[in-house]
């Protein structure tokens, strides 16, 4: 008796190695599950397909997949806070006055992307601004943000 292959060995393949991504720390499991199951697909389409040919078309899409997470789908998850960064990356940063008259003459201004890990800052301003104003940061002085209205020039 002949062991034969079929689609759906290769969509339960797929599916365990999937599943096996929960245990696996790697994060590569799961493109070699997803390319098991587009054999499994291409398999079902076209049951001519030999042994070999299944095989080298699964190492083929799975090494695409891993390469397409690379090179396209992770870039977009990077993280855009500015959380984290030094003071060049924080000079220079666009907020806008949410509050004025706080304790010693600061103003409170909310940044679009998160700066230093906080989207709110209590800052301190070197001329008057309104609330509503945008502001844009000149300076880090110890725990506080200095800013100065923003010229759109």
């Amino acid at each position: 008796m002949q062991f034969v292959l079929e689609p759906w060995h290769w969509f339960v393949l797929g599916i365990i190695l999937i599943l096996s991504e929960l245990i696996l720390p790697a994060f590569a499991a799961l493109w070699f599950g997803i390319g098991a199951i587009m054999v499994g697909i291409l398999y079902w389409m076209f049951p001519m397909m030999g042994l070999t040919t299944q095989l080298l078309t699964w190492i083929v899409l799975s090494v695409l997949c891993t390469l397409a997470w690379f090179k396209f789908i992770k870039p977009l998850s990077t993280d855009k806070t500015k959380a984290g960064l030094s003071r060049e990356a924080t000079i220079g940063q666009v907020g806008m006055v949410i509050q004025t008259n706080l304790d010693h003459g600061q103003v409170k201004v909310r940044f679009p992307l998160p700066v230093l890990g906080s989207d709110e800052w209590e800052c301190r301003t070197l001329s008057p601004v309104q609330v509503g104003d945008r502001v844009r940061v000149v300076d880090i002085l110890g725990n506080d943000l200095v800013v100065q209205p923003h010229s759109n020039n």
